[in-house]
């Protein structure tokens, strides 16, 4: 018979509560502060109960958060079994979300535990990247987050400018624009329209602005030389030989997605970035599609998005299967639009696991 100490660890930023059983036995509740000193004793607990049956194998679950994977990478220095496990797999029944506490969670992911290990169900366990991936994901989310940053700074001067009454000209031309830029700063060192404390308001975004531009152009650099790190240059250079497809877009792309030869067919590329649509049937009732499920890395569709745009508007091939599409639900665009994003995301895996 197996032999196993199930563990189930509802983590928190402070503190640990753990359900601990052997095999098929009642559990037992045990609490630990989640920093160093706190995680050997635990370590040490376990590793005794292991020994006391027998030298009973170890395996821990937690669920995925933003706490990261730094407990399973310790574990498994140590010799412990870690399993992540996906919330959203782990969907409650309405009864437990109305009596939710710490130790039902963690009595919930040892039941999990020993449901696969001791008969067979399945194991909702995220697929975990390793540190070098998780480490490169921090440089080019960093870039995103600057982007993203500066796109509401952006919005927030529009915002203060329309809120007084200040209406650019027609011969100033787009948002952001070389012309509009320096309509913008004439408004900042003019005493009219805008009053005194207004036109501090917008000096001050205005630095703010400044200072993420540079730190854009500064972490822009920083991705250029992490695209040619041999890690990254051969598939960098096969995915940017797509149309629209950019060195943020593919590094994106790698980096969230990570080891593409995991995925074994287009079916589960698509449903990993979300971009597959909800699906209800129960009992006679016929399969009914809903909504993409927007489950997966929300900065792969962000990018495949935008990529998307720009591939409709300079690829003649690309923009005639979307007409081709739109021309089938003339009212529903963004469902063209999912679509192509589909054929993009299953066309850069295609092209990234090709390479050696």
């Amino acid at each position: 018979m197996d032999n196993f100490i199930f563990t189930g660890n509802d983590l928190h930023d402070k503190n640990m509560l753990l359900k601990i059983a052997h095999n098929k036995a009642a559990p037992d509740t045990r609490s630990y502060a989640n920093d160093t000193d706190g995680q050997r004793r635990m370590i040490a607990e376990l590793k005794q109960r292991a020994a006391e049956v027998g030298g009973a194998r170890i395996i821990l679950a937690y669920e995925a958060s933003g706490l990261g994977y730094q407990l399973r990478d310790k574990l498994l220095i140590v010799g412990i079994e870690c399993i992540v496990l996906a919330p959203s797999k782990m969907s409650p029944s309405p009864k437990q979300r109305c009596a939710k506490t710490d130790e039902k969670d963690a009595e919930r992911i040892l039941e999990i535990l020993r449901g696969h290990f001791l008969a067979g169900n399945e194991l909702p366990a995220v697929w975990v990247p390793d540190a070098q991936t998780r480490d490169d994901r921090e440089l080019v989310r960093a870039r995103l987050d600057a982007q993203d940053k500066s796109s509401q700074l952006k919005t927030q001067i529009i915002t203060l400018l329309k809120r007084n009454g200040v209406r650019k000209p027609d011969d100033v031309g787009g948002n952001w624009t070389k012309k509009h830029r320096g309509w913008v700063l004439r408004m900042r060192d003019c005493h009219t329209p805008l009053m005194a404390g207004a036109r501090l308001h917008l000096a001050s975004l205005l630095r703010q602005l400044d200072a993420l531009e540079k730190e854009v152009a500064t972490l822009d650099e920083q991705l250029a030389a992490l695209a040619q790190t041999p890690r990254y240059l051969p598939r960098v250079t096969k995915l940017q030989k797509l149309k629209a497809v950019g060195l943020l877009t593919a590094l994106v792309f790698l980096t969230e997605m990570g080891d593409l030869n995991r995925f074994k067919n287009r079916r589960q590329v698509g449903s990993y970035v979300g971009l597959v649509p909800a699906s209800f049937e129960s009992g006679e009732a016929s399969d009914r599609k809903g909504h993409i499920t927007h489950q997966g890395p929300a900065r792969v569709r962000y990018v495949l998005n935008q990529a998307v745009w720009n591939m409709i508007r300079f690829d003649p091939g690309e923009r005639e299967v979307y007409e081709r599409l739109v021309k089938k639900n003339p009212k529903k665009k963004k469902i063209a639009v999912v679509a192509v994003m589909r054929r993009l995301a299953v066309r850069l895996w295609h092209a990234g696991r090709s390479v050696a």
